[in-house]
């Protein structure tokens, strides 16, 4: 075999690679981006459909329990039949979500559009991580973990943002902003077949299947040190994508569109800024401020609310969402070098357990509170609790020797 012919297959191969690093990158971005962009259409489409509140926030906590269902059950089962199969019936049952999100006109479409969109989301978190494990180049140990961290909170941000904009800039914004996720999302599912399969078959698929949460042994102090920390920057993007748009309004007067959609993206998009400033930190470096500004930045938030001061709101949402993405990142960064390649998609499911279930539960727990106490009242409430954990968090990985 000649030396062109070896080079040329070794430039396809590292072409494969590129263009599956980039497309599982993609794929994260416009997931996560359909997951926030719903968030500032919740307060017209409450007033509009005569909604109470906890059903808001019902609709926003469904999506959660349907992830985190699917998550138990098929969260591995990319380990077993492959990356893209796992990819394209994810990005089809998501796109079918939107579809419905498009034209909800009651709360039972809402209900059926979100349940089909964690459903999805179930599907792919695990496998997209997974992914964009698989395709880390040697010779950047470390990136994976870093595209993980960004890539989620990249994503929520560039949803709310981008749909806060259209909104208030389009009389038929719910159309525009569905309309191309669903574009998006086709696109993605028939794309995946052009990339290298990272994940060949093998044995154990119908084990796989049985709900459960395992992790290797070699991580579970790890992950169980850790999962304060996740818990708490979870629960923080819970409270802004089911209650953000609410707040802003009701509690601070703004009425624009762009300002709700923003506060959502400043907390998200600081999270991603950091994780990217702090790539050449050590993982335990990379923790212990997470922890740090996600507390500090939680009391600032409770302090500008009291104080009526938008302007100060923000400032104190991009310090806790530096703290959300770098704690978060910190995190995957120990944990991630440790995990053999048959055994990704199943941890990485685990700790997306963790972050859905501090997604979901506190924010339902808000929305039946809410009427009762006031939105206010909620928020305080629910902001000293994520104070709480998270310094508990930083703490425990301070006397930690990790």
């Amino acid at each position: 075999m000649s030396t062109e012919v070896v080079s040329g297959a070794t430039t396809g191969v590292l072409a494969g690679r590129r263009l599956g690093a980039g497309l599982a990158l993609g794929a994260v971005v416009v997931m996560m981006a359909g997951a926030s962009a719903p968030s500032p259409f919740y307060p017209g489409l409450q007033v509009d459909l005569g909604l109470a509140p906890w059903v808001m926030t019902a609709v926003f906590a469904v999506y959660a329990v349907a992830l985190l269902a699917t998550l138990l059950v098929v969260g591995s089962i990319s380990d077993h039949v492959g990356r893209r199969p796992v990819v394209t019936v994810g990005f089809v049952l998501l796109a079918a979500g939107f579809a419905l999100f498009r034209g909800a006109d009651s709360a039972a479409v809402l209900f059926e559009a979100r349940i089909l969109q964690g459903l999805a989301s179930g599907l792919l978190l695990s496998t997209l991580s997974a992914t964009v494990t698989d395709f880390e180049r040697p010779s950047r140990p470390g990136s994976a973990a870093m595209v993980n961290a960004i890539a989620p909170t990249a994503g929520l941000a560039v949803g709310a943002v981008v749909a806060g904009v259209v909104l208030e800039a389009l009389a038929d914004a719910r159309l525009v902003v569905f309309d191309a996720l669903v574009v998006l999302s086709l696109v993605i599912a028939a794309a995946v077949w052009l990339v290298p399969e990272t994940a060949p078959r093998h044995e154990g698929l119908l084990a796989s299947l049985r709900p459960r949460v395992a992790v290797p042994p070699a991580i579970r102090g790890l992950l169980a040190l850790s999962a304060p920390a996740i818990f708490a920057g979870w629960a923080t993007g819970g409270l802004f994508l089911s209650l953000g748009a609410a707040i802003v309004r009701n509690e601070l007067g703004a009425t624009s569109h762009v300002l709700q959609g923003l506060v959502i993206g400043a907390l998200s998009g600081a999270g991603a800024i950091a994780v990217y400033l702090f790539r050449g930190r050590t993982a335990r470096a990379t923790t212990l401020y997470g922890t740090a500004a996600l507390a500090g930045g939680t009391v600032l938030s409770l302090l500008a609310l009291a104080s009526g001061s938008v302007a100060a709101y923000l400032i104190a949402v991009v310090v806790a969402g530096t703290g959300f993405g770098t704690a978060f990142f910190g995190i995957l960064r120990t944990i991630t070098p440790l995990l053999p390649a048959h055994e990704r998609a199943e941890v990485f499911a685990v700790i997306f357990v963790i972050s859905y279930l501090a997604f979901g539960i506190p924010a339902v727990v808000a929305g039946l509170l809410t009427p009762q106490i006031g939105l206010a009242a909620t928020t305080y409430g629910y902001g000293a609790v994520v104070a709480l954990l998270s310094a508990t968090a930083g703490l425990l990985r301070w006397r930690s020797a990790h």
